[in-house]
């Protein structure tokens, strides 16, 4: 891995270092502070010149703080003589606002991706965009890491005897396929109605849930609005349980209030985004490793598409 080197953002600190460890490699020196009235001040503590830098930085929350820090770091980056800027953004905030669903609306996942241009990456690595079209808004490579690979395995290992997946809306009819087609399960459809921004109103099942084990799977969970909902429509139609699999666990709001229903048995996240607090009914499976062999084979020019087969 020589000519390479590995950064971390204040975000996910921990995550960074997993794959440091995946790697075999130490996280580079960066100091990222704030002045007292907010601003961020970042410093790189040791050369760069001529290498190939992986800055590590989800946008979560605090979504603008942690933004603006990934854009500092570039440009730091950039000034200091890298030979190139990949940025590793496991989470990529502002991804749901991806087209022009009402009149007068930003399109903010493009937004992001000139801003992230402008500062001067070369490339960006993220997991499980919100939306796939998302990478045609960069005119650099654009890797979306297919987040199903990390529950698969799991799911398996969860032996459940009448098993069957389901996308909580017909947007996610695509990524739910995948985690079908994977693992050789029947597919049903919760067919919703959105009134409003973190408000979901469920209106029909679309397929047969009587007696099955339920997998919910999806890009995100937020309020965890949606997947109680989801799950409790499920459970009215015959479901015997239902776990939800989301790579990102924001869980904002109301999120851990909601998860006390008695209709959504587990929820399976990763840690592309810090765990705010425990749950009972939460597990989290790492991501790093993905990351890691996606970084290792972007660096050595080798297939990415590979890891998924």
């Amino acid at each position: 891995m020589s000519g390479f080197k590995l950064f971390s953002g204040t975000a996910n600190k921990a995550f960074a270092d997993e794959i440091g460890r995946y790697l075999n490699v130490e996280v580079g020196d960066a100091s990222v502070k704030q002045f007292s009235d907010g601003e961020i001040s970042v410093q790189i503590t040791e050369s760069v010149r001529g290498h190939d830098v992986f800055i590590i930085q989800p946008t979560c929350a605090p979504t603008n703080d942690n933004l603006m820090e990934l854009l500092i770091m570039i440009d730091a980056f950039k000034r200091s003589s890298a030979k190139s800027i990949s940025a590793v953004v496991p989470y990529y905030g502002y991804a749901r606002q991806d087209r022009k669903a009402a009149p007068r609306v930003p399109i903010t996942a493009k937004l992001v991706a000139d801003l992230l241009e402008k500062a001067g990456i070369d490339r960006i690595i993220t997991v499980d965009l919100h939306a796939a079209q998302i990478q045609g808004f960069f005119n650099i490579p654009a890797d979306n890491l297919f987040g199903s690979i990390l529950f698969v395995d799991y799911i398996k290992a969860k032996n459940f005897k009448n098993p069957i997946i389901a996308s909580p809306d017909i947007g996610g009819v695509t990524r739910a396929r995948s985690y079908a087609s994977k693992l050789g399960y029947d597919l049903v459809i919760v067919d919703k109605r959105r009134e409003k921004a973190n408000v979901a109103e469920v209106m029909n099942i679309i397929g047969d849930v009587e007696g099955k084990d339920v997998i919910l799977v999806d890009d995100m969970v937020d309020t965890a609005g949606t997947l109680v909902k989801a799950a409790a429509a499920l459970k009215k139609r015959g479901a015997t349980s239902v776990m939800a699999c989301c790579t990102h666990g924001v869980l904002s709001g109301k999120a851990y209030e909601n998860l006390n229903s008695k209709d959504l048995d587990e929820l399976v996240i990763s840690n592309t985004i810090p765990l705010k607090q425990n749950h009972e009914k939460i597990t989290v499976l790492s991501a790093a490793d993905i990351m890691g062999e996606a970084i290792y084979r972007i660096h050595n020019n080798q297939s990415v598409n590979s890891i998924f087969l």
